[in-house]
């Protein structure tokens, strides 16, 4: 298992390299100035401009400035924003614990949901529920995101007005973070109503999120269901007399979810890229509004570091799958 897992890992190496690379290329690639953009409408003499080019390394050759920039990722340092002259790192983490709050309930939503009706679609195959199930993830998975969050915003927080429209949580509360993790955070506080106001705001970016995970493990669950379901120890145990939720839940759902498992690794990639138009859409303050708000204000720093770390969680988290898939079956080691 060491050398299984040794393996895996030595592979993020060359992956995270070719992501810097993207990540430096494509910041360089952006139209306008950020130096300029430090000027304001004062704007700036030439003398100054040289200086802040010099400062930020802007007035080397390129590959110079990859080097650099890796030597100092090595360091642990992954830059100072241009705009707020806070360290990066510093900034990601304080915003990430909003993000990783959406994303949990969110893939928790996709699972509770997706993996049951997977399930129930396998078992009555060709049925009007099957036929709706899937219908219905094929909806799921082709909306727009922007599209399906301005719709709920208008239906619940406009017209019904039962939820909020944006933000994490009233402005009537107010109290120190301590976990980051608004849910939580609310209930330490004490104060009455802060944890109900949380929640209130939660929902809608939850189920935006949710909608295309939950699509895709809905799909990947009935495949892999009707898979299994034709396999001879299944019909082994139908001929033994067990009764069906035994067959269904313990022999059949249980080697199902070794592609499930890796179909919900993946979907973090999906959540991380989906909670940018998510976040902006209900203002969350979390990575992906502040990336959003990176790239408009032209901050290099922010943006290109912002891309490698949102990068190294989605091989982190895949490593772990990868893990989790050779312990479910030993078959993979080898």
């Amino acid at each position: 298992m060491l050398r299984f897992f040794l393996s895996r890992l030595a592979l993020l190496i060359p992956t995270f390299i070719g992501v810097s690379i993207v990540a430096f290329s494509f910041i360089r690639l952006l139209p306008g100035d950020p130096i300029m953009l430090l000027a304001g409408e004062r704007g700036m003499s030439e003398e100054r401009y040289q200086q802040l080019q010099a400062l930020y390394g802007f007035d080397q050759p390129l590959f110079v400035q990859y080097f650099n920039y890796m030597t100092d990722l090595l360091q642990g340092d992954f830059g100072t924003s241009i705009v707020t002259k806070r360290p990066l790192l510093q900034e990601f983490l304080t915003l990430f614990p909003a993000t990783i709050e959406l994303s949990l309930c969110a893939i928790i939503v996709a699972v509770a949901i997706g993996v049951p009706l997977g399930v129930i679609a396998a078992v009555r195959r060709g049925s009007w529920l099957d036929q709706t199930v899937m219908g219905a993830a094929l909806v799921g998975y082709s909306m727009p995101i922007f599209w399906w969050g301005l719709l709920l915003i208008i239906f619940f927080s406009g017209i019904l007005g039962w939820t909020p429209v944006s933000g994490r949580i009233s402005l009537l509360y107010f109290f120190p973070p301590v976990t980051g993790f608004m849910l939580i955070d609310s209930l330490l506080s004490g104060q009455a109503g802060a944890f109900k106001s949380a929640l209130s705001h939660l929902i809608l970016p939850t189920i935006v999120l949710a909608t295309i995970p939950l699509a895709v493990i809905a799909r990947q669950t009935r495949s892999a269901m009707l898979e299994v379901l034709g396999e001879d120890y299944v019909r082994t145990a139908r001929s033994k007399g067990l009764p069906p939720r035994r067959v269904i839940g313990l022999h059949a759902l249980r080697n199902a979810l070794i592609p499930v498992v890796t179909t919900i690794g993946l979907q973090v990639g999906v959540l991380l890229a989906g909670a940018i138009l998510t976040e902006t859409i209900f203002s969350w303050p979390g990575i992906g509004k502040w990336m959003v708000d990176s790239v408009f204000k032209r901050d290099y720093a922010v943006v290109q570091g912002g891309l490698l770390l949102i990068a190294a969680i989605i091989m982190i988290v895949n490593l772990i799958v990868d893990v989790l898939y050779g312990l479910i079956n030993p078959r993979i080691r080898h």
